[in-house]
């Protein structure tokens, strides 16, 4: 069974982001937890935030009946990114879906500061939901990849089932000056084609560039639904994820951003 982190301060962003993710896993067994932190200073607060979270299950279940899931609710005091890290290690969690922005949404930007930190520095992968996107089956997965990282099969296995549950054609695309492949490049490859055998795979060279424009003009030019990225060091995420890149894709990604953090756990 899958366990899925849903992070929520009450905003709209944040409950489109719930039914999106219901809708990615509709096919799979799944608990949900909804979760909504907050400091000390808003303790005199929390019975409303209980009464909040009852509200919003009330939503979920004029919504879906799907016997595959399951939902639990949660009301943490503390910071943010604390919390939330501190809920993955506790509950195992395969996945963190939030909205890209929350109550506070700057629509001149994609990514809020408490979504940019979660994909920076949390355990488990991270898929964020654009401002009132409306969900739509990932037909064409964008997953990048430098071919020099070693994967951790409990995180492409999540790529695996996304893509396996919704007939999902994965673009591989390689940033590289040359076709040829070394030994190690030409393992990794041979590992992602194996872990994403039952779907359709495609390996797709590209010259290098900036990356955020290299991604951007792909999934403009390819439909693609989905963009999967790795958190390490050196990665194109680290460098995507840095301003002034940030501020780029800030106005251009319209599509839902996987991070994987390739942390064995």
């Amino acid at each position: 069974m899958r366990v899925i982190i849903i992070p929520t301060d009450f905003s709209e962003n944040a409950f489109n982001a719930l039914t999106c993710a219901l809708q990615y896993f509709i096919n799979v067994e799944a608990t949900f937890i909804i979760v909504h932190t907050y400091e000390e200073r808003e303790r005199h607060l929390l019975q409303e935030f209980d009464s909040q979270l009852d509200h919003l299950l009330e939503r979920v279940d004029y919504l879906t009946d799907n016997p595959l899931h399951h939902f639990k609710t949660k009301v943490i005091c503390g910071t943010f990114i604390t919390q939330i890290n501190d809920l993955v290690d506790a509950q195992n969690a395969d996945l963190i879906v939030m909205g890209t922005k929350g109550k506070t949404a700057d629509r001149t930007l994609s990514f809020g500061s408490n979504t940019l930190e979660v994909k920076k520095s949390v355990t488990c992968p991270v898929l964020a939901i654009p401002l009132e996107l409306e969900f739509k089956s990932p037909d064409h997965i964008l997953f990048p990849s430098e071919l020099l990282i070693p994967f951790e099969n409990r995180e492409l296995d999540l790529v695996s089932d996304i893509a396996h549950h919704h007939g999902s054609e994965i673009t591989l695309l390689h940033l590289a000056k040359s076709d040829t492949l070394s030994l190690r490049q030409l393992k990794i490859k041979a590992l992602l084609e194996s872990r994403f055998r039952e779907s359709k795979i495609t390996y797709q060279r590209h010259d290098p560039g900036v990356p955020a424009t290299i991604f951007h003009n792909f999934i403009i030019q390819n439909n693609s639904d989905l963009l999967v990225l790795v958190n390490s060091k050196h990665s194109f995420l680290e460098s995507l994820l840095q301003l002034p890149t940030v501020d780029f894709l800030s106005t251009h990604l319209k599509i839902p951003f996987l991070t994987l953090q390739n942390l064995p756990r």
